[in-house]
């Protein structure tokens, strides 16, 4: 088995094993056991009769290996969730409590294609797809999993060959449990067709895992063009998940700003509120609406835009079902289908003035001029054309 003794990239400056008493835990201790400042940490759940055996059998193990234990009791609390999340949620509430810098998790490469495989049953998406990492940030502190690529069959081997003892948790057998039933029912179906299918889901994990940092980067990289605050790595990761996640109306607020991804694109939307009343054009060059955030805007041209003979003109905005013929070589269409062709967010087309002529749209923004209201060559011309206050 490959060494799992080189620290993460971020010099930690001590290291607690997550230490359950299991075969890949004891296996992590003891190939981490002459690291400087190295600990153990072991979480007593409380949901087993044998958890007092286990505690004690982690003493005595450290005690062999010199290494300092620390032992924290916690009561597994259902908050609408399974036992197995409840169980890990109440672990990670030590892992954040515990003084070091540093938690290493005995994660293995079955355990990583166990966890893609599972969330893509869930329909996870791509930060699913991307299971574990090796190394992320947790509560200011680095979780480091070295054995995410070592296969469970090198990990009993080199057990075995260093004549270590383990637990064995009687809950592994429960199939209730959805990580058991993949692994005791799943796996097995799937080792007879697809051999390697662990190494395979666990390289996929790699591949999505890159994407994922470089869309974190680009998503932190946006954050500085906008002037914002750098959020930390937990939150950069959930804002992420929430922007690719859902749907296009998702909306992300952060450092006071609101950020929603349309068409593979982050984009900061502006804080718009408030009912808007339609409002009469009187002809004056500006028009502000501060309701929807920017202005109105007119010039006179020859032969270009919304013919004089248009007026009256009011100002409303979409009610469902318009429609608009700006091109005389195609047919009237619903401003939905013009909207979704020229790529205007969703949540932009309902806060988009119109301009309209009793029951008919004449123009509408990033859109333009109804033929019918088109202003004739030669003859005078209105330009309207739509400003956003960060415009």
């Amino acid at each position: 088995m490959a060494s799992s003794r080189k620290r993460p990239s971020a010099e930690a400056k001590g290291v607690a094993v997550a230490l359950s008493g299991g075969i890949d835990s004891v296996v992590l201790l003891h190939q981490l056991r002459h690291v400087p400042g190295i600990r153990a940490v072991h979480v007593h759940h409380g949901l087993s009769p044998n958890a007092d055996a286990w505690a004690a059998f982690c003493r005595r193990l450290c005690k062999r290996l010199g290494v300092p234990l620390v032992i924290r009791k916690v009561k597994v609390a259902k908050r609408g969730e399974g036992l197995e999340a409840a169980a890990r949620r109440a672990r990670y509430e030590v892992f954040s409590k515990v003084k070091t810098d540093c938690i290493a998790l005995a994660h293995h490469l079955d355990d990583q294609a166990e966890t893609v495989l599972m969330n893509l049953l869930r329909g996870a998406g791509r930060q699913g797809a991307s299971g574990m990492r090796r190394e992320s940030r947790f509560h200011g502190k680095t979780l480091w999993r070295p054995l995410l690529e070592v296969p469970r069959e090198a990990i009993v081997a080199y057990a075995r060959e260093h004549r270590l003892e383990w637990i064995e948790d009687e809950s592994n057998a429960d199939e209730s449990l959805t990580r058991n039933f993949v692994r005791r029912r799943v796996g097995p179906l799937l080792d007879q067709r697809f051999p390697s299918w662990k190494h395979s889901l666990a390289r996929a994990a790699r591949h999505f895992s890159r994407r994922e940092v470089g869309a974190q980067d680009l998503l932190r990289k946006f954050l500085q063009t906008k002037g914002l605050r750098a959020p930390s790595e937990a939150k950069l990761v959930e804002m992420l998940k929430q922007l690719t996640s859902k749907g296009s109306r998702t909306l992300v607020e952060h450092d006071g700003a609101r950020l929603r991804v349309y068409r593979g694109k982050v984009i900061q939307d502006a804080d718009v509120s408030g009912s808007f009343t339609p409002i009469d054009w009187k002809g004056e060059p500006r028009l502000p609406i501060p309701e929807l955030g920017g202005e109105l805007r007119f010039r006179r041209a020859r032969g270009k835009g919304i013919a004089a003979s248009a007026r009256p003109l009011r100002v409303r905005l979409r009610a469902g079902g318009e429609r608009l013929q700006p091109d005389p070589h195609r047919p009237r269409r619903t401003l939905k289908n013009l909207f979704q062709e020229a790529g205007v967010p969703p949540w932009e087309r309902d806060r988009l003035p119109l301009l309209t002529s009793g029951d008919d749209v004449v123009w509408v923004p990033g859109l333009g001029v109804d033929v019918k209201y088109r202003a004739a060559k030669n003859a005078s011309g209105i330009l309207p054309e739509w400003r956003k206050m960060d415009g």
